[in-house]
């Protein structure tokens, strides 16, 4: 599993929209759209804050644990 589908799992999870969590990290919704289907990267200090908000490691988002 790659971290787009990690970061889509969560949302999804969470029951949060697209728009919610982009405001985690100060983007706009088609911002968040483009980095969870592969159009966008994403960067290292979002990658840690949406860890941070998610509570959850960096090797889990990027699919190195299952933890």
């Amino acid at each position: 599993m790659n971290y787009r589908e990690r970061m889509r799992g969560l949302r999804e999870d969470n029951d949060l929209t697209q728009a919610q969590v982009a405001k985690v990290i100060n983007k706009s919704q088609q911002g968040y759209n483009h980095i969870e289907i592969g159009r966008a990267e994403l960067k290292i200090e979002d990658l840690i804050t949406l860890c941070e908000f998610y509570h959850v490691t960096v090797d889990y988002l990027i699919g190195r644990t299952e933890k």
